[in-house]
């Protein structure tokens, strides 16, 4: 069975930093462009990192450029989200998705977590 599930939200103060795990069971991430999206209430879900399967190319929306790194740990198939420098506006569920190649369309991805809850507040 092909499932993906996140991991690393919680509650952090402006300026704080968390790491997010993305984690597969079922398939190899290693060949699937990874993407981290999140969603805010009342807010489209929107894209905010991706690595690609093939030369591991990274992408970033520009509100997160500088401040949050994508990584993979193929020995553990799993894909990390660090971010730092955190913002109120961060906050948001995250969600990591699979796909063939790295797209900011959520619609574009074929597995999905189940979200992971980040709240940046004083």
């Amino acid at each position: 069975q092909v499932q993906v599930v996140e991991s690393g939200g919680g509650l952090v103060q402006p300026g704080g930093s968390l790491r997010l795990s993305c984690a597969a069971s079922g398939f190899t991430l290693d060949y699937y462009a990874i993407g981290w999206f999140r969603q805010a209430p009342g807010k489209e879900r929107e894209g905010v990192s991706c690595i690609s399967s093939m030369d591991g190319s990274t992408y970033y929306a520009d509100s997160v450029k500088g401040r949050f790194t994508i990584s993979r740990d193929n020995a553990k198939n799993a894909v990390y989200l660090q971010m730092n420098s955190l913002k109120p506006e961060d906050t948001a569920v995250y969600y990591c998705a699979a796909d063939e190649y790295c797209s900011g369309y959520p619609d574009e991805y074929d597995y999905w977590g189940q979200g992971t809850q980040v709240t940046v507040s004083s």
